[in-house]
Formats: structure tokens, C-alpha cells, sequence
């Protein structure tokens, strides 16, 4: 998995432009399974399992990251830009981004630390004064190799650190991607539904149609969530922990989830011997929030790898909390789709 998971974090694939992602995902999925892709770009998979399904159920995972859209040229040939998704201003000053199709090299930048005012010093940076470089010295310049709405990019390479950690842009939510790909090519005990999303990060937009297209009885999400295990942070602000398994949400932002299944993945992770912990903190969201409010809703449960620094260059998780993230989702699959999820 983890070398799949490393080709898709490389793929551009911001919402809207989420095209690179899906036609890698066809490609592996096309000798395993029937495939369609609605009007929204939402690439929706049907995988046949061993026996019809009692309960019809939909895995959905999102195919879109965070990046920058470009909004304007200066006269002196810099970028400004609009961001697509929630980033972190305070992530971006100095980083290495690449812009468009043909992946231009640029930095980020603002002014010198030596040019603020004292107050500013103390301030997260405005947004509205940062710029991309690409190295042009004109307008016409830059307008020869970028256009307005080109998408610029975190320029992040994945990378194994320290104790079976993973650093890579876009792991959010490529490792559902990943997890999902991995059971479409393996055999199924029962038939599913499968659902890559687009446009996630900016509204759950795609969701909505996904879930109404397939008409699920039960939806799981794979996702990614915040570990905030940081230096500084108290326990109870924490959300979860990278090291402890996957991670189950019982509400966010977005989505109050049904308590029947969220107890029951707890028991089922407890019989499986797999790791797993509560998201402890009520915040953030997902594509459960336009899911489970499809036609006459769909009973949804959340199930996340915890994911430290999100939505930036550098999001970073750990090996075996993908797998046990796998490995639930897996068993969740198959108990709802027998309808033995009591």
C-alpha cells in the first residue's frame, strides 16, 4: 500500500482539478471492477464480492488536496493567489510550490522579516501580502508560462522518517484513496460500493451526488483527522494520537454521527485486535456531513488516519495506523454489507 500511497500523494489534484488522481485510480481499478464517473467527476466503483450484499453499502474517500489558485499578475510578474481548502496562512511564507500543468518552479514569498513593523512581527501573516515567485521580471513575462486560475502546488516529496512515519503533501485524503484502491483489488466477501470524491475541501460538493447516485444503506467514510500529539498542546486538546490505530469520530462539524455504529466500532476493533481511538475534540468535517443527509439518510460512521500538521507540506502519519485504519474499515465493510452490525 505504501507504494501506492506514494504515487498518489506525487499527483496533482486540487478540487476541481481533480483529473490526474482519477485517471491513475481507473487505470488500477479497470481490471477488477465496473466504474463510472458522474458529472461532477466523481469516479463511482461497483466491486462485485463472493455474495450479493444483504445491506447496500457506499466506502467513500476523497480525491482532492489543498493548494493555491492563481488570482492575479503583478506588473512586476508575481503571483497572487486565492487558497482551495482550508490552509494555514502561517504554512505557506517561504515555501516551494510548482504551478500549473507543466509544474513551473516557484517560492512563495512576502516582505523581509527586517522590513516589518514591530506589531507585525507578532502577527500571523496576511495573506493578501504574500506572493509566488516564479522568477519572471514582467507581467508579460509571467503571463507567457502561467495563467489566471492555473493551480499552484505544495512541492513536497513523500518521505519515511523516523519510527515508520510518512511526510508527504496530500496525504489528506489520499490515504483513503490508497485503503480503498487495496480492497477494490483484492477479493470481497460481499459486494460494495465505492465512491472517490471530488471537491471535498471546498464544501463536500461531491458527496452529495455521490451518495444520492448509489443510494446506500450505510456509509463509511476514509479520511484523515488532526493528531495534534505536539509539543505544547494539553491532553484534552489532543484530538488523537498518531501510534494508537485508527480513529473513529462520534461528531464533528459537520456530522453527528449514529451512535449504534460508532459503539459498535469500537467492539468490533476490540474482537479484531485492532488498534483504534475516539477523535476527542469536536471539530473539522468531512464528506459524512453531506452523506448522511442524502435521500432519506444513510446511517454513516467516520473512520480516519490520524494525521499530524494537516492541510500543509509536511502532513505526517504513521504506517501502522494506516493498516489498522485498513484493516477496520475492511471489517466494517462486511459486517454492514451482511447486515450483522449489532
Amino acid at each position: 500500500m505504501l507504494e501506492t500511497l506514494k504515487k498518489l500523494c506525487a499527483l496533482p489534484g486540487a478540487s476541481g482539478r481533480e483529473d490526474a488522481v482519477r485517471e491513475f485510480l481507473i487505470e488500477r481499478i479497470r481490471p477488477h471492477a465496473e466504474y463510472e464517473v458522474d458529472a461532477l467527476g466523481n469516479l463511482l466503483v461497483h466491486k462485485k464480492g463472493a455474495v450479493r450484499a444483504k445491506k447496500r453499502v457506499m466506502l467513500a474517500a476523497h480525491m482532492d488536496e489543498v493548494a493555491l489558485i492563481v488570482t492575479y499578475i503583478t506588473e512586476e510578474g508575481y503571483l497572487r493567489f486565492a487558497p482551495v481548502g482550508g490552509i494555514d496562512p502561517r504554512v505557506l511564507f517561504g515555501r516551494s510550490v510548482f504551478v500549473g500543468e507543466h509544474r513551473l518552479p516557484g517560492v512563495i514569498g512576502s516582505l523581509p522579516v527586517h522590513l516589518l513593523e514591530k506589531e507585525e512581527l507578532s502577527k500571523m501573516p496576511d495573506e493578501e501580502k504574500l506572493y509566488i515567485d516564479i522568477g519572471a521580471s514582467s507581467a508579460a513575462q509571467a503571463q507567457e508560462a502561467v495563467h489566471l486560475g492555473d493551480i499552484a502546488y505544495f512541492d513536497s516529496t513523500f518521505m519515511p522518517f523516523g519510527e515508520r512515519r510518512i511526510k508527504a503533501k496530500a496525504l489528506d485524503d489520499r490515504a483513503g484513496c490508497a485503503i480503498l484502491l487495496e480492497m477494490i483489488e483484492s477479493e470481497l466477501p460481499y459486494d460494495l460500493e465505492f465512491a472517490f470524491t471530488v471537491q471535498e475541501e471546498v464544501g463536500l460538493r461531491g458527496a452529495g451526488a455521490a451518495a444520492y447516485q448509489l443510494a446506500p444503506d450505510y456509509a463509511i467514510v476514509v479520511e484523515t483527522t488532526t493528531a495534534a500529539d505536539i509539543a505544547g498542546v494539553q491532553p484534552h486538546k489532543r484530538v488523537c494520537a498518531l501510534g494508537k490505530g485508527a480513529v473513529v469520530s462520534f461528531m464533528d462539524k459537520g456530522t453527528l454521527y449514529d451512535r449504534g455504529l460508532y459503539d459498535f466500532a469500537f467492539s468490533l476493533a476490540e474482537r479484531k485486535n485492532i488498534r483504534c481511538q475516539t477523535k476527542t475534540m469536536v471539530a473539522g468535517g468531512n464528506d459524512a456531513g453531506a452523506i448522511h443527509k442524502s435521500r432519506g439518510g444513510v446511517k454513516t460512521i467516520a473512520v480516519s488516519v490520524p494525521c499530524r500538521y494537516l492541510h500543509s507540506p509536511s502532513c505526517v502519519i504513521e504506517e501502522g495506523d494506516l493498516y489498522d485504519t485498513a484493516d477496520l474499515v475492511r471489517a466494517l465493510a462486511q459486517s454492514f454489507a451482511d447486515d450483522s452490525a449489532t
